[in-house]
């Protein structure tokens, strides 16, 4: 690891403040996917600048129309919410099954989402549920955030408060997930919100995307036998050691197969 500044910050403009003052600064939430790349000195920011004394960016909030979840809110406190278990099922499980107990006890929805691994579980939740991304400067719509590999519509000195979600009629995340890590090798989240089905996919490619051909298949309907009409695009699939670009490609008619009937049931 390399040497660095760590800097505890107490406030959001604390925290920007500290940033915008570094020469080459990073935030740290969970530290789940920052503190390996710096140990196995893949990166090397000037400063760190922790997050985890921020309260404004903690607690879960909960209405009929919406989830509310603050961006260093835990996997694990998610998942153990019974509100909601009780709003968005699917998300409570979703966020039960990230990682292990330390990873899930650690990590963070903003991290999470902030980091846009191809294979982490939350932003397809973000997709498909149309979530919106509040930050220190402005708010997002799930469609907007993410951009590519590990790339967001985040600036640098930005930072994401909260995550809005919907509240969905019905929905469910399947996924087929590597069993050392539990990334996802694919992941679907499908959701029905207002007669309108929204279908996104996570690990099949450099970033979760929306799955528009099985949402325009579906048109609205929770019809899992309508998905085998449709042709996944294999160049566009991830391949590597744990899934070749063919592989992947079924996967994802079978997670959206199996999502569509979870949430239908």
């Amino acid at each position: 690891m390399y040497e660095f500044n760590y800097r505890h910050a107490n406030s959001v403009p604390d925290a920007i403040a500290a940033m915008q003052a570094a020469d080459d600064g990073k935030f740290l939430a969970g530290g789940q996917t920052m503190l390996p790349t710096m140990k196995h000195r893949l990166a090397g920011p000037s400063d760190l600048i922790d997050l985890k004394g921020i309260a404004e960016l903690k607690g879960i909030n909960v209405t009929d129309q919406s989830v509310t979840i603050g961006a260093m809110t835990t996997h694990a406190e998610v998942a153990a919410s019974t509100q909601v278990q009780n709003a968005i099922p699917a998300l409570a499980r979703l966020a039960g099954n990230i990682g292990d107990p330390a990873v899930r006890n650690c990590g963070t929805l903003g991290g999470s989402i902030a980091n846009n691994d191809p294979a982490a579980d939350y932003p397809s939740a973000v997709l498909a549920l149309g979530a919106t991304v509040k930050t220190s400067q402005r708010e997002i719509p799930a469609d907007e955030f993410f951009t590519g590999m590990f790339e967001t519509a985040l600036a640098e000195d930005e930072i994401i408060v909260s995550v809005s979600f919907p509240v969905a009629e019905s929905a469910a995340y399947m996924k087929f997930e590597n069993p050392a890590s539990r990334y996802a090798i694919v992941g679907v989240f499908v959701a029905k919100t207002a007669g309108t089905v929204r279908v996104a996919v996570t690990g099949a490619t450099t970033c979760a995307h929306r799955a528009l051909r099985i949402e325009e298949a579906l048109a609205g309907e929770l019809d899992a036998e309508k998905v085998d009409a449709v042709t996944i695009p294999v160049e566009k699939m991830n391949s590597d050691i744990h899934a070749s670009a063919d592989y992947r490609a079924h996967l994802v008619i079978v997670m959206a197969k199996r999502a569509i009937a979870a949430a239908s049931s």
